[in-house]
């Protein structure tokens, strides 16, 4: 069995990974990135289209081109690479058992990064009746297939859900010369960013259906086509609204689900979302264990996720440095969803200094236009932002100086509201 120690492991190569390593790296410790494919850049590898890097290299790249930066970075650096390398064990003691064609890994690190990103919600976990036959897949599976594999899955296609990759991938269908019947969204809204609806959707002429859902699925051996209903406002197929669609392949872009089970093997807290429950510094209940990306939260821009990487990667760094020191004394604030708004991330404020400048990410429950954001203590405003509108498919980031003596009873609270007319004007 062969056994590795270095000062922070990275679990996952992809664009949180690659960043948070070198980030780590920059402040002189080993780090090791641990990748289970056979390249690095994850997720990117296969997104071809453009539309990349516009907030953190200002200029439009495809993932390819985007990872590929990160990639280049490495050779620059001493970092340790293991591709084709599968974590299958992950202890609070930062104590990693990995597995390759070389055999079983043991890795003693100081400090850990999670990275491993999202896996997608697949037709199961939402319960779609039907017959089961070929030609259901993920859409990110069929994205691989396109663009990576050179396989074409489909001629005719439903695409279940209007999250990004189900309407990027309506569009690549149809320059592909497949014919993309329809894309069925439950919410009254698209899931996805509204660049993407527009320029997948709306510039291709692929019909999205609002407030309608699959009610079932046709085929023997093959998909032959779907039944579609409209939903009333707790989402229940509404009768006589029942539509046939013919087609010989179901797409479902319906969410992602964080890949948590190693956290979960290291007893890292989850939150709600199924992302870690973390302070400011991105670090989980389990001190030394760090987490960034899609495996923190679902992001919608990558940029936002090579900048939270970069923090998770400098803290992680930071805390073996820190090892000899002792632990630090921690005050504990809370933060707590408020108004219109689903979660935010950090969940914790730890280690508040006057200095320092608290990032909170967080996504609003419903859509809204002209809103205020307003972080708050004890009913006293920390900081407000105005937006002049809000939607659930894109991340609100905000970052403020917090003033202890300003926050009450050891609370935070983040919360959209109306902005009131006098500031509107």
């Amino acid at each position: 069995m062969k056994r590795i120690t270095t000062d922070v492991a990275i679990i996952g190569g992809g664009p949180s990974g690659l960043a948070a390593a070198l980030e780590a790296a920059k402040n002189g410790v080993r780090v090791l990135i641990l990748e289970r494919d056979f390249e690095l850049g994850g997720i990117l590898q296969q997104c071809i289209h453009n539309g990349f890097g516009l907030r953190y290299f200002k200029e439009e790249l495809t993932g390819p081109e985007y990872a590929q930066r990160f990639v280049n970075q490495l050779a620059d650096t001493n970092i340790e690479i293991l591709r084709g390398t599968m974590v299958t064990d992950l202890k609070p003691d930062r104590s990693i058992t990995a597995v390759n064609k070389g055999g079983a890994v043991m890795i003693k690190s100081q400090a850990v990064v999670l990275a491993m990103g999202c896996r997608e919600r697949a037709r199961g976990a939402i319960n779609v009746p039907g017959d089961r036959c070929a030609g259901v897949f993920p859409a990110g599976l069929a994205q691989r297939f396109v663009n990576m594999e050179g396989y074409m899955p489909a001629k005719s296609a439903v695409i279940v859900g209007s999250g990004d990759i189900g309407m990027i991938m309506a569009r690549r269908l149809t320059l592909e010369g497949a014919k993309v019947n329809a894309v069925v969204e439950v919410l009254p809204y698209a899931a996805g960013l509204v660049r993407n609806r527009v320029q997948c959707l709306e510039d291709y002429n692929i019909p999205l259906y609002l407030c309608h859902t699959v009610t079932h699925i046709h085929g023997k051996d093959r998909v032959q086509g779907v039944t579609i209903s409209q939903v009333d406002d707790k989402w229940r197929p509404l009768q006589g609204t029942n539509r046939y669609i013919e087609c010989d392949t179901v797409l479902f872009s319906v969410g992602l689900i964080p890949e948590n089970e190693l956290s979960q093997r290291a007893g890292v807290e989850l939150s709600s979302t199924g992302g870690p429950v973390v302070n400011e510094l991105c670090e989980t209940s389990v001190p030394g264990i760090f987490a960034a990306g899609n495996v923190l939260q679902v992001h919608d821009l990558v940029d936002w996720v090579t900048l939270e990487a970069q923090r998770a990667g400098n803290n992680a760094a930071q805390f073996v440095k820190d090892l000899a020191k002792g632990a630090t004394e921690r005050e504990r604030i809370k933060v707590i969803p408020g108004d219109n708004v689903g979660y935010v991330v950090p969940q914790f404020v730890d280690h508040l200094t006057t200095d320092a400048r608290t990032q909170f990410s967080f996504r609003p429950k419903a859509p809204d236009e002209n809103a205020q954001v307003q972080i708050e203590s004890g009913g006293s405003v920390l900081a407000k932002r105005w937006r002049p509108h809000v939607i659930p498919s894109e991340m609100i980031n905000v970052t403020t100086r917090l003033d202890r003596s300003a926050i009450k009873d050891k609370e935070i609270t983040v919360r959209i509201v109306p902005q009131p007319q006098k500031e509107a004007q």
